[in-house]
């Protein structure tokens, strides 16, 4: 008897965990479904929300056509156009007068002491400028520093007039040498645009690099097509790709603009999803966005340098580097950062969801750097900004897109770019720059009727700052 009860509590035992396996598989298969479904709820959710932000996009495409045709019809009447940029564009910090004028994004503690006088001068837009002393001058006065990366251990001094001198455009490479809105102090951009055009033709013209055997591919939007040019016969002769392959002798150069592009996946052919289209045996590769991402990004959509989200502008441009990186070892890479251009402002005037198109530019800046890409920082050089009437009425008569000349003058600045950066080469490599190639690289013209000779000696001119990627 005792023996039939203990084999009948073994079959409830053995019963009670099968029933209890039981139970907990259904409770598991329960709860796995209900995460499943979730999952796939949230994603729907969040295609439907692309979908939302794509059909969103599609829209802002079409009214940016129609502002490009407006400020088309606006370059009729030139009254009109610069009203309208004037009405458009934010106000413009204010230029005082005096040695405070402007000394801003440096670092380091500078002396300047003992002088008759230091007057009316203009330090900005270094990435450190430090331990330099300025000393027992008579006059040291009018003058203009800036633009510089690093200029720092030097000492001007015992001079007795040192006075209306331009040094600028040098140095180490960490931030923009001058943001566009301290070159806008300094320059209009037609002003500009011409001092850096007649510099970019004679370094073309003095160029002593041969790229007969080079191949380079031109990844970008509509700017890099020339597409506005479409209703012109063989209107890609007239894209800045075409020219490039005339100023440099380049054996072949690819165009792979298309119009309409951004970086990132919330436009039309991402930059991210057709990149590998570049041929494997290019010696070059120019990357010139973010005009399109500026036309269409939220906050949202932007992401940020920390998640680097795939769909965001941060995590599709990080995918792209990263792929470039990988996919073409064997090539130099730059990225361009867009022009500055009025139909940014006058989209965001009517879509408070838009961000800043410094906001592209600054990421852009970085992670090149991250990836030690090549920069080309077209933004910050106010070189074709429509922001300006003239280079709307010469060079760029929709605002964003440039005519023949402006195509032109985009061609010379990438070709002069690709000149300068394989010129400067070996000094890149050895971290330092002679003092002749120094004086030879102040990118102004001007010094000019000082006694500059008499304080510092020839080729005296010694511990400052090491030139790696250094650009107008």
């Amino acid at each position: 008897m005792k023996k039939n009860m203990r084999k009948v509590n073994e079959i409830l035992l053995i019963s009670i965990f099968i029933l209890t396996a039981l139970l907990a598989a259904v409770v598991g298969l329960k709860a796995y479904d209900i995460y499943d479904t979730n999952r796939e709820l949230q994603k729907e959710q969040e295609e439907k929300a692309f979908e939302e932000v794509l059909a969103r996009n599609a829209e802002a495409q079409n009214r940016v056509q129609e502002m490009e045709s407006e400020i088309r019809e606006m370059t009729k009447d030139r009254q009109k156009l610069e009203q309208f940029i004037a009405d458009i564009q934010k106000t413009e910090p204010a230029i005082t007068d005096g040695l405070t004028d402007m000394v801003s994004e440096n670092a380091g503690e500078d002396t300047v002491s003992d002088n008759d006088g230091v007057s009316d001068n203009t330090v900005s837009g270094n990435g450190s400028v430090s331990d330099n002393t300025v000393s027992g001058n008579g006059s040291v006065s009018d003058n203009t520093v800036s633009g510089n990366g690093s200029v720092s251990d030097n000492t001007v001094s015992g001079n007795g007039s040192v006075s209306d001198n331009t040094i600028s455009g040098n140095g180490l490479f960490v931030q923009p040498e001058m943001t566009l809105e301290e070159r806008r102090q300094l320059h209009t951009s037609t002003e500009e645009t011409i001092l850096i055009n007649e510099k970019d033709r004679e370094r073309i013209a003095e160029s002593r690099i041969d790229f007969s055997d080079k191949k380079i591919a031109c990844l970008g939007d509509s700017i890099t097509e020339a597409s506005n040019l479409d209703s012109e016969e063989d209107w890609k002769q007239y894209s800045y790709p075409a020219q490039l392959k005339e100023l440099l002798g380049a054996e072949e150069v690819y165009n792979l603009g298309i119009g309409g592009s951004s970086i990132g996946r919330y436009w039309a052919d991402a930059f991210v999803d057709r990149y590998q289209e570049i041929p494997e045996d290019v010696d070059i590769i120019i990357v010139m966005g973010g005009t399109n991402d500026g036309f269409c990004v939220s906050d949202q959509e932007f992401g940020n340098l920390e998640e680097r989200a795939y769909r965001t502008f941060c995590g599709d441009l990080d995918e792209l580097m990263r792929g470039m990186k990988e996919n073409y070892p064997d090539a130099d890479i730059f990225f361009a950062t867009p022009l500055p251009n009025i139909l940014q402002d006058y989209l965001m005037s009517e879509r408070d969801y838009l961000l800043p198109q410094k906001d592209f530019v600054d990421v852009i800046l970085r992670m090149a750097q991250e990836y030690d890409f090549g920069l080309i920082d077209l933004y910050n050089s106010n070189l074709l900004d429509s922001h300006d009437v003239n280079i709307v009425a010469e060079y760029m008569p929709d605002g964003v897109h440039g005519n023949h000349d402006g195509y032109r003058i985009l061609a010379e600045h990438f070709a002069a770019e690709l000149v300068r950066y394989y010129e400067e080469e070996p000094y890149r490599e050895d971290g330092a720059i002679s003092a002749n190639s120094l004086w030879k690289e102040i990118g102004t013209e001007a010094i000019s009727g000082n006694a500059i000779s008499d304080a510092v000696e020839e080729e005296q001119i010694s511990d400052n700052s090491t030139v790696q990627k250094a650009w107008y």
